[in-house]
């Protein structure tokens, strides 16, 4: 085989397991995505439940003999 032949072989071979790495990546990156916009939905659903169950509370008042 050619040098020239050799190495393009190499190039694309090279290429190719980059290609494969990149899509992993991406798969990887998009499954960390979804897992943070859960995780953000979830704290802002117990943000809300938080501010509903203070405003049930009772007020913070002195006793009545004070």
């Amino acid at each position: 085989m050619p040098p020239d032949e050799a190495r393009l072989e190499a190039l694309e071979s090279l290429y190719a397991h980059q290609e494969r790495a990149i899509q992993e990546l991406s798969d990887l990156v998009a499954g960390q995505w979804a897992r943070i916009d859960g995780l953000t939905r979830e704290v802002l659903r117990l943000r809300d439940e938080l501010q509903t169950v203070s405003e049930r509370a009772a007020p913070d008042r002195p006793p009545p003999h004070y």
